[in-house]
């Protein structure tokens, strides 16, 4: 049976990793706990890739570090490159963390794993349900819904948390802004089988007139298998084998890749984005429903999974008897976090992104010369790896 209770302790719309996070939190605790998914499953293509050590250690407190990082490809070393050129090597190896690197998991592996875990502490997800509306009152949130087969229906709870992504009807039901733009450029987006000269533990983003481009290993059997994310003035909506080809011969050259499969591949565009706030009475923002940015540093899923763990435990304690107030420190925690983390990937992709030859060559000698230093090496990685979320 798929019929959704008509009541709730907690209403989570959107069982994304956001969302489920926020789910198993809850359910660990013992709550009502309802998830509502438009989707009729999960995730099922890559999307995001990258977990760094401050989720990882999330998910530790969930015991789920362990499975996630079995399932992933360990990647402790980021390298930035204009074309063949070497600008910078970052290492996490010397981070102050049990996890001193980054996991590299299709998103569809993480969002599985998540939702076992939710299972086995007895939550599930509703599917085929899409959310059309939110009303409070000072006492509940009715949350109405169409299901499979298109009836309206609607559950009630003590709280609602929108993790339903960037276009979310949550945070638009709430009547909370959503500030910021969206860059001009169009991105590429491929899980593909290539031939690739450099190293399966490190991930490489290529800087070149044309723009960035991001090879990241994923884990695979044969050890052949990238994520591609890269920019370019207006992409095909599903590039194809040649595009890739042709996009990787220009922006690394000398690298001679050579592209066997493509696996899935999609274009998107960028926003970054914050919301005004992250709550409105009985109502919270989590995920890309609340903050969305630019992939550059592998920042958002990262950011979500957090921001829904604390959300989950500070409603697991006022709904254990703490003082509603509690709550008021979500905002405070994670706001500013988001806030830095769109400041920090829009700073990258605008530099990433500069296309003048002086500029580029003055960027360059700006990153080579700034990263010989130790120190400032650690605190990219130390940025990059979220720890000063801690």
């Amino acid at each position: 049976m798929n019929t959704v209770p008509a009541t709730a302790q907690v209403v989570i719309v959107g069982a994304g990793p956001a969302g489920l996070t926020a789910g198993i939190v809850l359910a660990d605790a013992g709550a009502d706990v309802v998830l509502l998914d438009k989707l009729a499953e999960g995730a099922n293509t890559s999307r995001a890739v990258v977990i760094h050590a401050r989720t990882l250690e999330v998910l530790k407190k969930l015991d789920l570090a362990d499975q996630v990082i079995e399932a992933g490809n360990v990647v402790p070393r980021f390298v930035m490159r204009d074309g063949d050129q070497v600008l910078a090597r970052v290492d996490f190896g010397d981070l102050p963390t049990e996890y001193p690197y980054t996991v590299m998991l299709g998103q569809e592996h993480t969002e599985a794993i998540l939702l076992a875990r939710l299972e086995k502490a007895g939550g599930r997800v509703y599917r085929h349900c899409e959310v059309t509306a939110a009303t409070q009152d000072d006492d509940a949130v009715t949350v109405d819904y169409t299901d499979a087969d298109g009836a309206a229906n609607s559950v009630r709870a003590q709280w609602v948390i929108g993790t339903d992504g960037m276009h979310s009807t949550i945070r638009e039901a709430a009547g909370i802004g959503f500030t910021g733009a969206s860059y001009p450029e169009s991105f590429v987006l491929a899980d593909i089988h290539m031939s690739w000269p450099d190293p399966r533990d490190e991930v490489s983003m290529i800087l070149s007139p044309a723009g960035p481009t991001i090879v990241a290993p994923l884990p695979d059997p044969a050890g052949d298998r990238f994520r591609i994310v890269s920019t370019v003035a207006e992409a095909p909506e599903h590039p194809d084998l040649p595009y890739v080809q042709a996009l990787l011969d220009d922006r690394r050259p000398g690298a001679k890749a050579e592209v066997h499969e493509i696996v899935w591949s999609s274009r998107f565009r960028v926003h970054h984005r914050l919301a005004d706030h992250y709550r409105a009475g009985r109502v919270f923002l989590a995920g890309d429903a609340a903050h969305v940015h630019s992939p550059a540093g592998g920042q958002g899923m990262n950011t979500g999974i957090q921001d829904a763990a604390l959300l989950g435990r500070l409603l697991a304690a006022v709904l254990a008897g703490t003082p509603a107030t509690t709550l008021d420190t979500y905002e405070t925690t994670r706001r500013p976090v988001a806030l830095g983390v769109v400041t920090f990937t829009d700073r990258m992709t605008r530099m990433a992104t500069l296309r003048p030859r002086p500029a580029r060559a003055v960027r360059n000698l700006l990153i080579s010369t700034a990263t010989r230093v130790p120190a400032v090496r650690h605190a990219l990685a130390y940025q990059l790896s979220e720890l000063a979320n801690r």
